[in-house]
């Protein structure tokens, strides 16, 4: 009934850009790398789709953007300075983790095999996770008094 025109889709993308632009431009470093996770995550999802419509050259450019989200933000963002002998061997294991992602996403576009793709997602998942549990702005669980077993709530001055 409505045809897309190329007008139409090029302002939805402006306009799409310009609210990630925004978004970015008032984040927090955490919140960037949060974002990275995000932006790896539905370029694996898009190369999930084009792999399984026979789309080559689409699933080539989704895999290519995961990869370079990987290596020049997510990998790029790492600190191996930051905590020490401890955060060095940490900053270490996380990059090893990442190339080995990326060696699963290369060999996913070579071999058309989406159980690889797969793979390298729920990887990410697992960062992306632990990653979102240490966000310094995410409210910590603190009880309040009524939280409290009732004996401990009268034991004051009893």
């Amino acid at each position: 009934m409505y045809a897309r025109n190329s007008a139409a889709g090029t302002g939805a993308s402006a306009y799409a850009a310009v609210g990630l632009q925004s978004a970015a431009m008032s984040a927090s470093p955490h919140q960037l790398i949060t974002m990275l996770f995000d932006g790896t995550k539905t370029a694996i999802t898009m190369a999930r789709h084009h792999m399984a419509n026979g789309e080559i050259a689409a699933k080539g450019n989704a895999i290519s953007k995961a990869i370079n989200i990987i290596d020049n933000g997510l990998k790029a963002s790492i600190d191996a300075e930051a905590g020490g002998a401890a955060g060095a061997a940490l900053a270490a294991n996380v990059s090893a983790l990442y190339d080995y992602i990326k060696q699963r996403l290369m060999y996913a576009n070579l071999r058309n095999d989406p159980a690889l793709l797969d793979e390298a997602d729920r990887l990410l998942d697992n960062i992306s996770s632990a990653w979102r549990e240490i966000d310094p702005h995410k409210p910590s669980y603190a009880p309040d008094a009524s939280d409290a077993p009732a004996a401990t709530r009268l034991s004051i001055g009893a």
